[in-house]
């Protein structure tokens, strides 16, 4: 068995297997000796079987069995000791000699491999990549605390009805001469914010009404939406489609909304018990170390683009295209050919990228280790929690929502490789010249279109 390599040019080489009668004969014999052994075949008892007759009903299917066995360790060894960094996998070449089982003795297979070019990605000073770094406003901190008074605030008790109060009532329907219905809807209970009224007569009539207070309205005019009509007055959607008539509704309760005090209250419910958190000048820092942290998130996106865009540009390597062009028709069945090409250019860069962070990661040394992948799975769970203004969650929950997620193998296959790219992102920061650069929050947005 010899295996021979021909290099077509830097990124595309022929390998040659030679395989031949010594290679496979001893181990084809001893398989048809085994067969004739246990072969149960009409005419003869079991055993006895002419040795002639096995060899035509068994050798041909033996023999390609054990060549492409000899066929596929080879291979694999080789590319291993060659240490050859191929991309995609060995293609049967188009010119491959065609072969007779029954008769060939000697074997040769040739196949196209995809070579990886060779990369040296130099990262220093003299690459200057700018680093977008989002200024926090006054404004945003105020939206932020607008926010947190108003995701904490509650429903008081007040006097009298205005724009933009609650109220709490009964609801009765009336017939035609504004009696009650016989058999008609009455729902007790039921909530309605008053600036959410679409029709501003019926508004009006609300405005100024006091507990026990009765309006009379057509609940249909007033909301414009009868899928809302549905769930206000609890009935069916084909009873909302057909409704047409005014009710009676009687004030049980008149509701303020009144916003969270700027208080130790209001932090403790935030950032939990064991805040440190006193005054409002602490609770605005820490609502702008925040949105700071979170704005980092963006800056760092922002600078990963263009790392990668100006990492592509300076190793504009060279790719085997039409070998893998060949290759994703070959490994992609439910895909056209036309899809193929449709997506072929974005497939190259994509590729292209891999290749510098490979050499990147190589020559830095760099890994992700389990317990990193486990610690970013805690931030993804805490993250979760915190968009539904949890925030203090206990370590150990955290840690069991950390396990849901990682117990999927494409989340921790994710989780991996966004590690792996943050790492090759760092090490780029720190070696290239980065011009930090501060913007508005507008100008980022307009960046990042």
């Amino acid at each position: 068995m010899n295996i021979s390599r021909e290099n077509i040019d830097a990124v595309n080489a022929v390998l040659k297997i030679a395989i031949e009668k010594a290679d496979y004969e001893k181990t084809v014999a001893g398989q048809l000796k085994e067969y004739r052994q246990k072969a149960v075949i009409p005419g003869f008892r079991p055993g006895k079987a002419p040795e002639g007759l096995i060899k035509r009903k068994y050798r041909t299917p033996v023999l390609v069995e054990e060549v492409n066995k000899i066929l596929s360790k080879n291979l694999s060894q080789y590319l291993v000791d060659e240490k050859l960094n191929i991309l995609g996998e060995p293609l049967p070449n188009e010119e491959q000699k065609t072969i007779n089982w029954e008769t060939d003795e000697n074997f040769e297979f040739a196949f196209d491999i995809a070579l990886a070019p060779g990369l040296k990605i130099e990262l220093d000073n003299q690459t200057q990549i700018n680093y977008y770094k989002i200024a926090v406003t006054d404004e945003m901190i105020n939206e932020q605390v607008e926010m947190a008074q108003s995701q904490f605030g509650k429903n008081t008790a007040d006097d009298e009805i205005k724009e933009n109060s609650s109220v709490r009532g009964n609801f009765v329907q009336l017939n035609p001469e504004g009696e009650e219905a016989e058999n008609g809807f009455r729902p007790d209970n039921v909530l309605i914010a008053i600036d959410m009224i679409k029709d501003a007569e019926i508004k009006n009539s609300f405005i100024g009404k006091k507990k026990d207070d009765i309006v009379v309205f057509d609940p249909v005019k007033a909301f414009e939406n009868r899928n809302e009509i549905k769930h206000m007055l609890k009935i069916t959607q084909d009873e909302a489609e057909t409704l047409n008539s005014n009710f009676s509704f009687t004030i049980t309760e008149v509701l303020k909304f009144e916003k969270a005090g700027l208080n130790e209250e209001l932090f403790k419910k935030i950032y939990g018990e064991e805040s440190n958190i006193i005054t409002e000048e602490d609770f605005r820092n820490q609502i702008k170390s925040d949105i700071e942290r979170n704005l980092t998130y963006s800056s760092n996106h922002k600078f990963a683009v263009d790392a990668h865009q100006k990492l592509l540009e300076q190793n504009n390597m060279a790719l085997p295209e039409a070998f893998l062009k060949r290759w994703l028709i070959a490994i992609n069945k439910e895909l056209t050919v036309e899809q193929i090409e449709n997506e072929f250019d974005a497939f190259i860069s994509d590729l292209k990228w891999q290749l510098i962070k490979d050499d990147i990661i190589k020559a830095n040394g760099l890994s992700v280790t389990k317990e990193e992948v486990q610690s970013f799975a805690v931030q993804m769970a805490r993250a979760q929690y915190s968009q539904y203004g949890i925030y203090d969650v206990p370590e150990e929950q955290l840690e069991s929502f950390a396990k849901m997620i990682l117990e999927k193998p494409e989340e921790r296959e994710r989780i991996y490789k966004r590690l792996n790219e943050d790492k090759v992102i760092n090490v780029v920061k720190e070696k290239v010249a980065m011009v930090e650069t501060e913007v508005s929050r507008e100008e980022f947005d307009k960046m990042m279109k």
